[in-house]
């Protein structure tokens, strides 16, 4: 009893023993149910900002697991349905061959010629065959990787504060960062690391020696995802949640368009729409590199905020549904003079009685020349032009994180932008921009709502997006927008301009349509209507990308990470300079020999 105590005590000790670091080196940083310990130098990345987006997943994730336990109840009860079917007709089968027997009372029977011969016969007795026991095992909580886990922190987030999730796997390629993660594993506590363990590896090669493993795969790279995604939509489990992330904007909005299309396949359009076409670039992308692989992908929610582009998407296998991939892609054309877009289908179908053929779609939908203005067209894509939000689980995300909001640090922000999508069109792509329709025409601008009204009384739909403040959706075609703009310039005259101008072309026409600006019920939405705040400031300054780990930091940083900050940090680096200094000179010394 005595050697049992103490190796009880040993391991109390040993659980008791400080951490091999010291903590004054250190600053604590808490979010959400997690803390981390962060050092002052730039070893692993860490953003702030980055809570909006860790935030989000956590309400993702959290709707993905009551989904799926959903789904696994519907697919348990159609099984036991077919089961109970299967057992009835045994059952009246069993009934009526007993009928036609000439057996006695006590339950035995005498063969008959439909009966062949050394097969046992059926007595009332018998116990039936079921089908309950097949696919009826539990649902085991879902296992989530995140491919690129730097300090971790995210990994811990979802330990801590989803309900029902399995093991998160923590990756990264880089030595520091996974000393890192672990150091903020076990600072964490016993809970977090039972569930969370941190591995030095290459994502790339982690995720395809490990196929259809996990239930859900996070990818937040620092810049572009690309070259992750092919390994990513393998390694998901059939309906399986892919989270993805891609910082780099300059390229996914038209600034290096040969770059884009390398990287994603798709050319970039520099619209007032570009942001939203980014997040259709990246599921295109997506949907591509499943579709080697005989899958498919189901956007359920798809975000752009701060300084890059979010998209939640579910993977799927199946060879006959990827067919239909050429239907949700199309190519963008867009007018170098008014901005006017259309957009070309890749594919279409042909149904005929049950077969369905698919066939390249009709083209091209535009003349050589706009019809509104006369200038050319730029072309890009392709992008996904199919919705790219579940409105079903926009609002169970919504309701829940509603219900949870003292859980959420950034919940003032991600219920905004929740809120906005929501109110969404989801089958409109890409969207209007008020104020470059009037800067065109070199006219003064309506009042959103009063545009929104002209829009809905000309019997369309119309509303806003949460990309842009001054976005709108609608599903009204261009020649109907122009003809509103040119009667809203019948009654607010503007001056008069060159031939030449693209606005001049467009109002030398005379409108066919005769737009009706009273107000209408639906010019706002609900959320407008209650004041509901949609579009939010930075909480402070310096709010946005911040720089790449392991980089030096110096004086030219000011703009990402602020002055004082910066001015800390180069403190910091002078000060730990100088004492090796000190110490130096000491040894140097002959007085201090003794």
């Amino acid at each position: 009893m005595a050697e049992a105590k103490t190796g009880e005590e040993e391991k109390q000790q040993i659980n008791k023993t400080p951490p091999p670091f010291d903590l004054n080196d250190f600053t604590i940083i808490k979010e959400g149910e997690a803390e981390i310990l962060m050092h002052a130098k730039n070893e692993v990345f860490y953003n702030k900002t980055q809570v909006n987006n860790r935030d989000m997943s956590i309400a993702v994730l959290r709707a993905f697991i009551s989904k799926q336990k959903e789904e696994h109840e519907a697919l348990l009860s159609k099984r036991m349905k077919k089961a109970s079917k299967v057992t009835e007709n045994h059952a009246s089968e069993v009934e009526a061959s007993v009928k036609l027997t000439n057996g006695s009372s006590n339950g035995e029977c005498e063969p008959l010629d439909e009966i062949p011969q050394g097969e046992p016969c059926s007595t009332g007795d018998e116990p039936e065959k079921t089908f309950e026991g097949k696919g009826q095992g539990e649902l085991k909580p879902p296992r989530v990787l995140e491919a690129l886990s730097a300090s971790g922190l995210r990994a811990l987030r979802y330990a801590r504060e989803v309900e029902g999730i399995g093991q998160v796997v923590a990756l990264d390629n880089d030595k520091a960062s996974v000393e890192a993660c672990r150091r903020n594993i076990k600072f964490n506590g016993s809970v977090v690391s039972a569930k969370v363990e941190s591995n030095l590896a290459d994502a790339r090669v982690y995720m395809l020696t490990h196929p259809k493993e996990f239930d859900v795969v996070d990818l937040d790279p620092y810049g572009s995802p690309s070259v992750f995604l092919d390994s990513a939509v393998q390694s998901i489990a059939d309906g399986g949640l892919l989270m993805c992330t891609a910082t780099d904007m300059a390229v996914l909005c038209g600034g290096n368009g040969e770059v884009c299309y390398s990287k994603y396949g798709s050319y970039p359009l520099r619209g007032k729409y570009c942001h939203e076409m980014a997040l259709r670039i990246l599921l295109a992308c997506i949907e591509s590199h499943a579709n080697r692989y005989k899958r498919y992908i189901v956007p359920v929610l798809s975000v752009q905020m701060d300084f890059y582009v979010r998209v939640f998407v579910r993977v799927y296998t199946s060879a006959s549904a990827m067919k239909n991939t050429p239907l949700k892609l199309s190519y963008v054309y867009q007018c170098i003079g008014c901005d006017s877009f259309h957009l070309q289908p890749i594919g279409r179908t042909v149904s005929k009685n049950t077969s369905v053929r698919y066939l390249p779609g009709f083209g091209p939908v535009v003349p050589q020349e706009c019809s509104d203005c006369g200038k050319k067209y730029n072309m890009g894509g392709p992008i996904w032009s199919a919705p790219i939000h579940d409105q079903d689980w926009v609002t169970s995300i919504l309701s829940e994180v509603k219900a949870m909001k003292d859980r959420y640090p950034a919940f003032d922000r991600i219920f905004a932008i929740l809120t906005t999508i929501s109110e969404e069109l989801p089958d409109v792509p890409l969207f209007l921009s008020l104020h470059n329709l009037c800067a065109t025409l070199k006219c003064t601008s309506p009042s959103a709502v009063i545009f929104r009204s002209a829009v809905i009384n000309a019997g369309y739909r119309i509303s806003g997006t949460h990309v842009n403040p001054l976005g709108l959706k609608s599903d009204a075609p261009m020649n109907v927008i122009w003809d509103i703009m040119r009667c809203w310039v019948k009654t607010h005259p503007v001056k008069a301009q060159s031939p030449d101008q693209s606005g001049s072309v467009i109002l030398a026409k005379e409108p066919v349509l005769q737009a009706n600006f009273a107000r209408a019920v639906a010019s706002l939405s609900k959320a407008q209507a209650k004041k509901v705040a949609r579009f939010l400031p930075n909480p402070e300054r310096h709010w946005g990308p911040k720089l790449r780990a392991g980089r030096t930091i110096t004086s030219k940083h000011v703009s990402l990470l602020g002055a004082d900050a910066v001015n800390g940090i180069l403190n910091n680096d002078e000060q730990e300079s100088e004492e090796p200094q000190a110490k130096r000179k000491k040894t140097e010394d002959p007085t201090s020999i003794s």
